[in-house]
């Protein structure tokens, strides 16, 4: 028994050596197909919605004026490409969207981060945030024209109302979710309040304020083409609210199309800065 025992550790041993850079192999190969299954999936409505289009216009008697023809929006584009108002519009509205939500993004994780670590500032400003944030962005949009005018603060002061709240709420959320064991460990060693946050509540809270700062972006966006339809000269909410006006559908497809792609193109890359910033989430999901 002694010796077959022997005999059969080096052989036990030896393989799992050999193993390490295949299991490796293996699991970079799963992801990589888990990865492409997923991109197939997400291309399946899209598909399903150009078809379906592209039926409904073809071969049915559905009015231009109601749904134009892919090649319509497609010259509409190119178009509007060429003759410079494209890019017009759209570094406008992307530069209103930086700007606003800059703003907002400061003003709710510092908010966000106060209320979280102080009970005494969380009930001072608890009611009033909540109240506000009960009425529409909508409704906020004449007053604000009515203070700021129809140039671009009003924009802005548009997405920092809307983006505001759900960058703020998320990092309260991530603040006060910080373990309590933590707290009193960088207590028990003295740390100052910045070190506090910085080593405990920061790290913890990263996760959830980059979910806020991605909810944030989409209502930016948002705002910013509600501000534009109803009041404003140039912008891709603007374009939109022109081609309504003279009954071209196919300027106001690509409006739409460019909001959702560069809204598309924004969301990834705070999802690369999110990856970036905190590793240990992509590693507990691994």
């Amino acid at each position: 028994m002694d010796k077959g025992y022997k005999l059969l550790l080096p052989l036990s041993s030896g393989p799992l050596k050999m193993a390490e850079p295949q299991t490796g192999l293996r699991h970079a190969m799963g992801i990589k197909m888990k990865n492409t299954k997923q991109l197939v999936l997400s291309g399946i409505i899209p598909i399903l919605i150009i078809i379906g289009w592209y039926y409904v216009t073809n071969y049915t008697n559905t009015p231009k004026a109601i749904l134009p023809k892919i090649s319509a929006v497609g010259a509409a584009f190119v178009k509007q490409a060429v003759n410079g108002q494209l890019t017009a519009d759209v570094s406008v509205s992307v530069k209103r969207v930086i700007e606003g939500f800059f703003f907002a993004a400061l003003l709710g994780v510092t908010m966000g981060t106060l209320m979280g670590m102080s009970l005494t500032i969380r009930s001072i400003f608890m009611l009033t945030l909540n109240t506000i944030r009960q009425i529409p962005m909508m409704a906020w949009i004449p007053m604000i024209i009515l203070w700021c005018g129809i140039e671009d603060l009003s924009k802005i002061v548009v997405i920092v109302l809307g983006a505001f709240f759900p960058i703020m709420v998320n990092t309260l959320s991530g603040i006060t979710s910080t373990p309590q064991g933590y707290i009193e460990v960088a207590k028990l060693y003295r740390l100052s309040s910045w070190k506090i946050f910085t080593k405990v509540y920061l790290p913890s809270a990263l996760p959830q304020i980059f979910v806020g700062l991605k909810l944030g972006l989409g209502i930016a966006w948002m705002a910013v083409v509600a501000a534009e339809l109803i009041a404003s000269s140039k912008g891709i909410g603007y374009r939109i609210s022109d081609a309504r006006n003279l009954m071209k559908p196919d300027i106001m497809i690509v409006g739409m199309l460019l909001i959702g792609i560069i809204g598309i193109l924004m969301d990834r890359i705070l999802s690369y800065i999110a990856k970036k910033v905190t590793p240990w989430v992509e590693a507990r999901r691994a």
